[in-house]
């Protein structure tokens, strides 16, 4: 093993993070089997959907970083402001674009109908929900805590 994959796996937060983004990426693979009752691998590279990974992954930095480097470091100040940013634009600026990209393509739906024409879709699902926002959130401080338990408390 090279001793920069050594260091990431010695590195609590950077665990964290990633054991966060990956059970959020996995979970939209199955949520997504559950609701349209086929398995597809592209979820997992998608943005958007239930939980947000995004959340996910900021969430479980700025824990990771409160639970290393202490409630009133700057580095957790950091994060923190970084967080709210990521949490506030998946909610906001994104899901907007989500649904301005969902009515342009129904027009587009409307004026190209007669099937001459074939024009790309936009993507629709850009932002979350809230609930989506805060089911990330929620799972990654619990993986979060979990991750810290087993690497310095057990």
């Amino acid at each position: 093993m090279t001793d920069v994959v050594k260091a990431l796996l010695h590195n609590f937060t950077f665990v964290a993070v990633t054991i966060s983004w990956f059970l959020a990426q996995s979970l939209k693979v199955v949520l997504y089997r559950l609701s349209e009752g086929k398995w597809s691998l592209w979820h997992f590279f998608e943005a958007g959907g239930m939980p947000s990974a995004h959340s996910a992954s900021v969430t479980s930095l700025t824990l990771g970083i409160a639970l290393t480097q202490g409630w009133n470091s700057p580095f957790f100040t950091l994060s923190l402001v970084f967080a709210l940013i990521v949490m506030y634009d998946a909610t906001g600026v994104r899901r907007a674009a989500g649904k301005q990209a969902e009515i342009l393509n129904k027009i587009v739906d409307d004026i190209y109908s007669n099937g001459k024409i074939r024009i790309e879709k936009l993507k629709e699902i850009l932002g979350h929900d809230p609930i989506e926002v805060c089911a990330g959130a929620t799972m990654a401080i619990i993986l979060t805590l979990l991750t810290y338990y087993v690497y310095f408390i057990r």
